[in-house]
């Protein structure tokens, strides 16, 4: 069973999950794990690692529109190394306070490999879910695709310290908090876009065609892709680049929000009644999932 299967099985009894946090009474809450194998590639360092974990955290506080109050992590490591505690806590700090929010503490423990898990708590007065998005609406994205894919090409090329600079991400805390009363449905792009989009797509009963030319490609993905296929591949597939994929009616309205609250939006395609689709052929539902694929 890999992450996804296991999600559907739990959907039945969890009615207050399912979307990038829960919401409940006003307050949005959201955790996620990260571990050495899977999400920090060698050359990582405590700091990056500490300002990564939240920040994904923080990142689905933005998906619902909601303010970022606080965040805490539990860090886990085979042994403690004040130097790399001191950093992680760093990063972890840093990264609420680019986003308003409070880095308050959390655990340690001890773990055959480093490991983190995160909490982000905030206030959503008008959250935003995945299933309002209607056919003929604009499909949008906020910032650049491919951030992630890039770093990883760096980490696997020794090139350490662009791999740490793109991997530290700003979460869109602030644009989607400008988006709650544009955005009919929102996700952040941590699977990968296409992978958001199905998401988006089964939750609301819809489908969306975008066109390749259309996206907003991060700088660094130029530098390592090597032909369009693989620029694509980058763009789409490869996921965590914690951006907002949103749907709206009036997307001059949204892009303009999304520059007030400091990035751009780009609009990417339009809401379908059914199927995913780029430039009119079939978008694979591939991205990144846990423990599987």
């Amino acid at each position: 069973m890999d992450e996804r299967s296991a999600l559907r099985s739990l959907a039945a009894t969890l009615p207050a999950a399912g979307d990038d946090a829960a919401i409940i009474d006003g307050l949005a809450i959201t955790t996620d794990m990260l571990h050495d194998r899977a999400d920090f590639p060698a050359g990582t360092t405590r700091y990056t690692a500490g300002w990564r974990a939240v920040g994904a955290s923080l990142s689905d506080l933005g998906a619902m529109g909601a303010a970022a109050t606080c965040a805490v992590a539990v860090y886990a490591a085979p042994e403690f190394n004040q130097t790399e505690i001191d950093a992680f806590v760093r990063g972890a700090r840093e990264v609420c306070d680019r986003v308003g929010g409070e880095y308050v503490g959390g655990d340690l423990d001890e773990h055959v490999e480093f490991t983190t898990a995160t909490t982000a708590v905030g206030r959503a007065e008008s959250p935003v879910y995945r299933d309002g998005a209607s056919a003929g609406e604009a499909v949008c994205v906020t910032g650049e695709l491919g951030r992630t894919a890039a770093a990883l090409r760096r980490f696997e090329a020794g090139d350490a310290d662009t791999g740490n600079e793109l991997f530290q991400f700003v979460p869109r805390v602030a644009a989607g908090r400008a988006l709650t009363d544009l955005a009919t449905a929102m996700i952040d792009s941590s699977d990968g876009l296409a992978r958001s989009l199905h998401q988006l797509a089964a939750a609301s009963d819809c489908g969306f065609a975008i066109e390749w030319d259309q996206l907003p490609v991060h700088p660094a993905v130029e530098a390592v892709a090597q032909d369009e296929a693989d620029r694509r591949e980058c763009t789409a597939h490869v996921g965590e680049d914690f951006e907002l994929v949103f749907t709206t009616p009036e997307p001059d309205a949204a892009l303009a929000a999304a520059r007030g609250a400091g990035t751009d939006a780009t609009v990417i395609g339009e809401v379908t009644a059914s199927g995913v689709t780029a430039d009119g052929e079939a978008l694979p539902d591939r991205g990144y999932t846990h423990g599987g694929e």
